[in-house]
């Protein structure tokens, strides 16, 4: 199978699973948009047609610069073997720099905190129009509704998103459909509106109008999905994405005119709690809208909860995440569900609802995190550029222009800090925080490793597995090592199988994971270092593949039996006879912080944040997916330079 047309293919099927799963967030935008740029302006809620043309042009232009020629165009073709989002193109390119891996953290981590806003704004949003039919409805039932809404949701995700997933496109179809023909039929009451094409109104407003700069904050919740649509890449593929953003964007222009129009036609009034969108509603369609709302708003939370799991999973495989559990509920490729993440979602979005209470509060802390995200997608995407030798003219233009665009969005942003943009920053500070500690951990560790040549212990193995003094522990005892040398191993595996405890076994197997900047690699490779005696297996798995270590074991000594390359019969003499196969242990050394060491002091805060942050998650066997009736986790001491000489004095 040609995997590069599997990626670009475009088929009924594929454009519909990209409607119901890549436009959620940015499908939802003409929600809060328009009240949010309104509520900026010099009169708070006061319809001002300088102020509407200039809102809607920035609005279009924003949605062609921002999305249609950065992420739909350009950023798409970044694709890592079919696969998008900021790790994916930070694995691409980060043997380009080690500073790299802090643009991949700060771009990572804003996402996450992006995916904490997403839900309560979005379903607040869609609830909140209730008000339009009910009058005496109080926001206290609103928030009650909201909670119930997002907290059912997160409930379902241990289940799996197969089934509802299958809805989704049809219901995203109904629903960009019902946006361009409520936009549609108020365009054609006041066609004025049309003239928001031309971009003078857009400059107009950000130069002339008092403040017009700062609504650039508010404009650009028209394009915060951008980031999830370069993300769901490897779910649709880009042909699909292009030609059904065709669609989107087009329905996503029809309703922000509409709403204009309809703005335009109360010029000088007061919206006194009205949101445009749902004024487009004839009263007799107003329930049915919000319904359809409400479950695009669902929609929408779902594709950045599901996203969120991908990006952890992501994050894990590249050294940024703790190793947490990961379970996959369904047949379907890719999809994923992390449990500790979707406890800390659930949480983080329960207190946004109750902190901020309404959607218009929310609009304050949503989309500043999200702009730091695409700056650094744009960094990556510069690099990657340089790396595929694109002339450098049109390099630094690229670069130029998204760095004004995406950096005058994050000035006119920083004003939403006080009024609550603070708290996605606290969110994504502290995710960024556990990644750094988790990337620089798992290099100090990696450097102060000692790692010895297998070849001299070989024959020690021997004669331990041929030794009927001691106690037999297994007859297959099978280490995860870090080493990446065939040749070498750690000293603590030695330590461990001739000090710790004698460890006489059969057959020792030492496995190695190395994770590859594919998506979907699935390899392995043998070495036999004694026939019959010791083995190592190379595992080569993409990123974005499940650590079914157990799993996949059991496969390759199926092939090793198969091919006779080595004998799994028990070696115990009763046991030989009735050809029963050999027990299988696993041992996982897990280190601690030792008293005894002697860091530098940033080193230490690094080491002592990571240890402490390992006593609230599952031990690496539970990750690797390892059979815990069979595994043994050890301790070892993390002891780095040792103090050596201590002034201990004897008396007599």
């Amino acid at each position: 199978m040609d995997s590069k047309h599997s990626h670009t293919a475009i088929s009924g099927a594929g454009l519909l699973i990209a409607l119901g799963i890549i436009y959620g967030d940015i499908g939802t935008s003409p929600l809060y948009v328009m009240s949010s740029i309104l509520k900026s302006g010099t009169v708070p809620d006061m319809i001002d047609a300088h102020l509407v043309l200039g809102g809607i042009s920035c609005v279009i232009w924003t949605l062609t610069l921002q999305t249609t020629v950065k992420y739909v165009l350009l950023t798409l073709n970044a694709d890592n073997n079919g696969e998008g989002g900021i790790f994916s193109l930070y694995a691409l390119v980060r043997r380009r720099g080690a500073w790299l891996s802090a643009v991949a953290i700060i771009g990572g981590a804003a996402l996450l905190a992006d995916g904490v806003i997403t839900p309560p704004i979005s379903v607040s949003s869609a609830i909140e129009g209730l008000k339009a039919v009910y009058p005496s409805l109080t926001q206290d039932i609103v928030v009650y509704i909201v909670i119930g809404i997002i907290a059912g949701l997160f409930l379902l995700q241990s289940f799996g998103t197969q089934i509802v997933g299958k809805a989704f496109g049809p219901i995203m179809l109904l629903w960009f459909t019902m946006l361009g023909v409520l936009g549609g039929i108020w365009i054609y009451e006041n066609p004025i509106i049309l003239k928001a094409f031309n971009p003078y109104y857009a400059y107009d407003l950000l130069v002339r109008y008092p403040g017009g700069f700062w609504l650039l904050g508010s404009v650009f919740l028209c394009t915060t999905g951008a980031e999830a649509l370069y993300s769901d890449l490897g779910h649709c593929g880009k042909g699909n994405i292009r030609i059904s953003w065709t669609f989107v964007k087009t329905a996503l222009v029809l309703n922000y005119l509409g709403q204009g129009a309809w703005l335009l036609k109360h010029e000088g009034q007061m919206l006194e709690g009205k949101n445009p969108f749902f004024a487009l509603m004839p009263q007799w369609f107003l329930l049915i809208g919000i319904s359809i709302a409400t479950i695009a708003a669902i929609i929408a939370s779902q594709a950045l909860i599901t996203g969120s799991f991908t990006l952890v999973a992501e994050a894990i495989r590249l050294n940024m995440w703790p190793k947490v559990r990961l379970n996959y509920p369904t047949d379907v490729k890719g999809q994923l569900f992390v449990p500790s993440m979707n406890r800390l979602l659930l949480l983080g979005c329960i207190g946004v609802v109750l902190y901020f209470r309404e959607s218009t509060n929310m609009e304050a802390a949503y989309g500043l995190a999200i702009t730091l995200t695409m700056l650094m997608t744009t960094i990556l995407l510069t690099v990657w550029l340089r790396a595929k030798k694109v002339a450098l003219p049109l390099v630094f233009a690229f670069a130029s222009l998204y760095g004004i665009i995406e950096g005058a969005f994050l000035i006119a942003n920083m004003r939403k800090f006080p009024h609550g943009g603070w708290v996605s920053l606290a969110i994504g500070g502290a995710l960024m925080g556990v990644m750094y500690v988790w990337l620089k951990a798992f290099y100090i560790k990696r450097r102060l490793t000692e790692f010895v040549r297998l070849e001299p212990y070989v024959d020690a193995l021997k004669q331990l597995s041929d030794d009927d003094s001691i106690p037999k522990y297994s007859t297959h005892l099978v280490f995860l090592t870090s080493a990446e040398r065939s040749s070498e191993i750690e000293q603590k595996i030695i330590y461990s199988i001739f000090q710790k405890r004698p460890k006489r076994a059969d057959i020792y197997w030492f496995i190695h994971v190395d994770t590859t900047d594919e998506p979907y690699t699935m390899e392995y490779k043998v070495t036999e270092v004694a026939p019959d005696d010791v083995f190592r297996i190379n595992f080569r798995l993409g990123f974005r593949v499940q650590q079914r270590i157990n799993l996949y074991f059991r496969k390759v000594i199926e092939d090793l039996v198969r091919n006779k390359e080595v004998d799994i019969t028990s070696r115990y003499e009763s046991l030989s006879k009735q050809h029963v196969t050999g027990d299988f242990r696993f041992v996982v050394l897990e280190k601690f912080l030792s008293i005894e060491n002697d860091f530098p002091t940033r080193e230490k805060l690094v080491m002592q944040a990571y240890f402490y942050i390992r006593q609230f998650i599952a031990s690496e066997d539970q990750y690797f997916g390892l059979d815990t009736s069979s595994v043994k986790v050890e301790k070892v001491p993390l002891v780095i330079a040792p103090v050596r000489e201590v002034a201990l004095k004897r008396i007599r």
